[in-house]
């Protein structure tokens, strides 16, 4: 299995090279899901991958945030400039920049990024079809879904060390809603790392988890067919990559790892493997005062790590030292390259002539470099005298030609024809006002509400089962909407099929999964704000795979959303407590237990956030509700408008629906406008 480590800075990639990594994972100064690290400028990334070839590990670079159409252009130059060092792969997020990478640079690899949330075997099969060969499964996902999902045919990279987010990748909005830094963006203010409480406790942390560890589970995780282990901390500095990649390289190799210094050198109160093994009790810790003294004491230590070259090859030399002939020294490393450098003609002895042992001695001197001594064959003529310093020099030739040999690499090709012009739409004039749709919590409210002036009503899965024939008369309006997070991908598909059968047509694509499972089904496919779209690239690329509609990314200002062109129709959350956490591990079970239960989270102001749990998740949603309904200008290029109705009460749905419908003068009190004028950064 490949180990694949972080790099935020120069520092930190050499760490991880001289202690065993066989790939590193870099961002540049934009377009990378952790903007507050270091990370490389063009310059700092070319050495980055002549370093990381020298050393046979392959770089990959993430550009694994969402785009907007505004940065297609920057994002094109990004692309071709990191091509040019030859990369062996991109880490994407975004389906549209993936659209973009295929028709810039066609042969390099695409990472599905865990921002892409693929945690099921329809995921992986979406993410192939939209051009990845490897997906980064969610931190989330169990060892039978990890499983499941490397019997797909792609390669599969795994978290199994680091930070954990309560929020599984790519579904948390936490950060952007409270002070407009997106996760998608990689500006994360890791909000959820602040006090959160259930029952109001101002030093309660309930959204913070402990960090990562699988190294216990290295020969179980190679039986599953995984083919990357990936350490999380690019903006975690150089001791941590070295101690981390230390303790994996050791452990990949048989050893037995130092996990006390794994532990010292950053831990949340120890470790947790609770989504891999199930067992998911005591996976909440914080950072505290033991944590950091901890840190502060093995710091020294472990600099000492990556202090010398790391060895990967032997070098033979074949050296030929004759009278009249200059001196000759062929190099060959144990990885296949060959080179061969000569010097000035030997002189006749003197005094005392060069013997084989004198040679050998001199080319033995490899402590700098990433060789080991090989096979030295030795000849040399009678009574010649070489200088020391001639052979010295000649075997650091020989070694830098074998290192520009290792770090010669041939450029990507690149497309000329400017991408731009490939994919585009053009904008469809509306001669209505949006259409409205209904996203309700209960089936019972379908039957209360006159539901003749929505265009469809989007209701959850399991109320659908439950009410199918209740729901009968609204079957061709209703959309259904399945879990977020799939644990049992089989059972849903039956489940699918069953409504199927009864009539309900419509499917909401919570997660990439439901582009290739939908598809399969025959269902008539909509794509929800979970796939965060935020360009047209994206809106064209899944239009293309089978979205009848789309719910653009709510991060966008309400301009940005107006302004996407695309084949399929458009349209934004008008008003609702959009989720901002889409999470495995319920904040308030965890706290108090389900019996306890007030189904919501207080911070540290007092704001309160509803938790609703759902099929083996739960989701936090925002305290305060959007609301548009006085401002119809802001959606009126779209092509409808979503209602998300979470906790109202049958007359607050009434009283809602009829603002939008009719037209609403003022707004209520205690509401909010969300990102669609503030926008993110």
């Amino acid at each position: 299995m490949e180990l694949l480590a972080p790099a935020g800075n120069t520092e930190s990639l050499v760490a991880a090279l001289r202690c065993g990594a066989d790939a590193v994972y870099i961002g540049g100064k934009s377009f990378s899901a952790r903007q507050n690290a270091s990370n490389f400028d063009i310059a700092e990334m070319k050495e980055a991958a002549r370093l990381c070839h020298r050393y046979g590990a392959a770089l990959h670079i993430a550009v694994n945030t969402v785009i907007t159409d505004s940065q297609t252009d920057e994002f094109i130059r990004e692309i071709r400039k990191y091509a040019e060092l030859s990369p062996d792969a991109f880490i994407v997020q975004d389906p549209g920049a993936a659209y973009i990478i295929r028709n810039t640079v066609p042969d390099i690899p695409l990472h599905a990024s865990t921002q892409m949330t693929v945690h099921t075997p329809g995921g992986a099969e979406s993410a192939k079809n939209l051009g990845f060969s490897r997906v980064v499964i969610s931190r989330e996902a169990s060892r039978q879904m990890i499983s499941e999902i490397t019997s797909q045919g792609l390669e599969t990279e795994i978290f199994v060390h680091g930070a954990l987010c309560m929020s599984v990748s790519g579904q948390c909005y936490m950060s952007a809603m409270i002070g407009s830094r997106s996760a998608n963006r990689g500006l994360c203010a890791q909000s959820c790392r602040l006090p959160f409480s259930p029952v109001g406790h101002p030093d309660e942390h309930c959204l913070s988890l402990k960090d990562l560890s699988l190294i216990g589970h290295i020969d179980e995780i190679k039986a599953l067919g995984v083919t990357s282990l990936k350490i999380e901390g690019r903006m975690k500095r150089p001791e941590y990559v070295a101690a981390a990649v230390t303790a994996y390289r050791t452990a990949l190799d048989g050893g037995t790892p130092d996990t006390e210094m794994l532990k010292a050198v950053f831990s949340r109160n120890g470790f947790t493997d609770g989504y891999f093994t199930g067992c998911r009790k005591n996976m909440f810790g914080m950072r505290d005062k033991d944590d950091v003294l901890s840190s502060s004491s093995v710091l020294p230590d472990l600099r000492q790590l990556y202090r010398k070259e790391r060895k990967i090859s032997a070098l033979d030399f074949d050296v030929t030292i004759t009278k009249g002939s200059p001196v000759t020294i062929t190099a060959s490393d144990s990885d296949g390259f060959t080179c061969t450098v000569t010097g000035a003609e030997p002189e006749s002895a003197v005094n005392r002539a060069v013997t084989e042992e004198d040679v050998q001695k001199q080319l033995s001197k490899l402590g700098d470099t990433v060789y080991t001594g090989g096979r030295n064959t030795i000849s040399v003529g009678e009574s010649l005298s070489v200088p020391a310093s001639l052979l010295n020099q000649l075997r650091r030739e020989a070694v830098e030609k074998l290192y520009s040999m290792r770090e010669e690499r041939k450029p990507y090709r690149t497309d000329t024809v400017s991408v731009t012009e490939t994919k585009t739409a053009e904008r469809r004039l509306r001669t209505s006002s949006p259409a409205i749709r209904v996203r309700l919590e209960k089936a019972s409210s379908v039957t209360v509400h006159d539901m003749t002036n929505a265009e469809y009503i989007i209701l959850p899965l399991g109320e659908i089962i439950k009410s199918a024939d209740k729901l009968g008369p609204y079957r061709e309006k209703i959309i259904a909407e399945p879990p977020r997070f799939i644990y049992d991908e089989e059972k849903l598909k039956k489940e699918l099929k069953y409504i199927l059968d009864l009539g309900f047509r419509h499917l909401m694509c919570t997660n990439a999964a439901y582009l290739s499972t939908g598809k399969e089904l025959g269902f008539v496919l909509h794509g929800d704000f979970g796939l965060n779209v935020t360009n047209r690239f994206s809106a064209e690329e899944l239009a293309n795979h089978g979205l009848k509609d789309l719910t653009l990314s709510f991060e966008l200002k309400a301009v940005q959303a107006g302004n996407i062109s695309c084949s399929s129709e458009t349209g934004i959350i008008a008003y609702g407590k959009v989720p901002l956490m889409l999470t495995v591990n319920c904040p308030v079970k965890n706290s108090v237990g389900c019996g306890k239960c007030r189904h919501f989270i207080t911070d540290r102001t007092g704001r309160r956030f509803r938790v609703m749990c759902r099929e083996g998740s739960a989701e936090v949603f925002n305290s305060e509700a959007i609301y548009l309904a006085d401002k119809p200008e802001t959606y009126e290029k779209l092509d409808f408008i979503t209602l998300f109705f979470t906790d109202e009460s049958e007359k607050e749905i009434k009283k809602i629906f009829s603002d939008y419908a009719e037209g609403s003068q003022a707004a209520p009190q205690g509401i909010t406008r969300g990102l669609y004028f503030r926008g993110i950064k």
